[in-house]
């Protein structure tokens, strides 16, 4: 099945855009007011009514090849969606915008979607082969607001949880200042992204607040407890969620030792392995802990991208390596068998806008498809991990 060139290219903003003329999927929710808060236009981005539309357009034209569920609200009450395509029993969980001013993730993967959900000899050998669900705008409150975080504040959260009165707030929720041009100062929220835990049967306690970044999470968020429930309900289907990716964004950046500017880095460590002595404190884990797998998953989004040639789809880097985040999606996923792969694209809404939006759309399509198509066709187990090693790591300053 040789997809990656035809399947990353067919499908275009025109289709997405005849997909936005359908009714709205669901009632729209009262919500508390979002001002836009920074000068660049984000308007070419997706929306929430707008993915409501999209979902809603290619289920029905799909004939049964996509099935969308609701699989949980968030913090003000928007549904957060699950696009299930193929059948097969090899299981890949994407989502996107668990930073809702990280966007491009959205648009890519309703893209791939339609083209998954197509009639061509090569969309139904991958959906017999692979079960993907997609989880895109899985922070929808944020994504509206265009900011980092959810709108759930620390009173909030001990109303829901009133054994943690009289805690210290955690360490990922933020009450005051400016933090990427949005006043959490007026709109507390929590960084989502820093709530999951690699216990996914977790029960918050006093004691584990207000914890730090190389600790876990504790699913204290409605967002980050739905796409828990969704990845323990595909391991209670299948077994284990063979390949988790999460479509982030990041600052401006260069790939080390040169000039070029980044346009993705990628990476497949997250917490130390736990077979180590950095990693004992997760020995329990050690069964599940795939590092190598992560890794050729990895070199296979990379080798594509690189095969553009002259070109900004070559510019991809090493996202920072000797992470311990165990309470990231990627990394309480990674400890429980998952393959991971993180996408970080160039430039944040507040610093980017929708500037480069096609280009890092598609960059993003290009390397989720070779992940999809080499898991599909099992050629990704015959790359070899230590070409992981060899991607030139991010650099914050150009080589001259």
């Amino acid at each position: 099945m040789k997809l990656r060139k035809k399947w990353a290219s067919t499908v275009g903003i025109a289709g997405l855009c005849a997909a936005l003329a359908m009714p709205v999927y669901a009632a729209e929710t009262e919500t508390r007011p979002a001002t836009h808060h920074h000068d660049f236009s984000i308007s070419g981005f997706v929306d929430y009514a707008e993915l409501q539309k999209s979902l809603k357009q290619m289920e029905a034209s799909s004939k049964g090849a996509v099935q969308v569920d609701v699989a949980g609200q968030s913090f003000e009450g928007r549904d957060i969606y699950t696009a299930r395509v193929g059948t097969g029993d090899k299981v890949i969980l994407v989502q996107s915008e668990i930073h809702g001013n990280e966007k491009t993730g959205t648009v890519a993967l309703l893209n791939l979607l339609k083209t998954l959900s197509g009639n061509s000899s090569q969309a139904k050998q991958i959906r017999e082969e692979v079960t993907l669900v997609f989880m895109p705008m899985m922070n929808p409150d944020a994504s509206e607001a265009d900011k980092r975080r959810n709108s759930m504040t620390w009173a909030d959260t001990v109303e829901a949880y009133p054994q943690l009165a009289g805690a210290t707030p955690s360490w990922n929720y933020l009450d005051r200042g400016i933090s990427q041009s949005y006043d959490y100062g007026a709109n507390p929220g929590f960084d989502v992204n820093r709530d999951f835990n690699p216990d996914l049967d977790y029960v918050p306690e006093a004691a584990d607040f207000p914890g730090a970044s190389n600790l876990p999470g504790w699913f204290l968020t409605p967002e980050s407890q739905t796409s828990r429930d969704v990845y323990k309900s595909l391991q209670a289907e299948f077994g284990k969620v063979d390949v988790f990716v999460d479509l982030h964004h990041q600052g401006m950046y260069y790939v080390g030792g040169t000039n070029d500017p980044v346009t993705l880095s990628l990476s497949a460590q997250f917490v130390p392995d736990p077979s180590t002595p950095e990693g004992a404190k997760y020995a329990e884990y050690a069964d599940n802990y795939n590092y190598d797998f992560s890794r050729q998953l990895n070199v296979a989004a990379y080798n594509e991208l690189q095969s553009y040639g002259n070109s900004k789809f070559t510019n991809i880097s090493l996202y920072s390596q000797g992470l311990d985040l165990p309470g990231t999606a990627l990394g309480s996923y990674a400890l429980n068998g998952s393959g991971t792969v993180l996408f970080e694209v160039r430039g944040q809404t507040q610093s980017l806008g929708q500037k480069e939006k096609g280009q890092l759309v598609k960059s993003v399509e290009r390397g989720l498809s070779a992940i999809v198509e080499s898991v599909a066709d099992g050629s990704v187990e015959t790359l070899d991990p230590e070409e992981y090693e060899k991607i030139p790591l991010t650099s914050y300053s150009p080589a001259d």
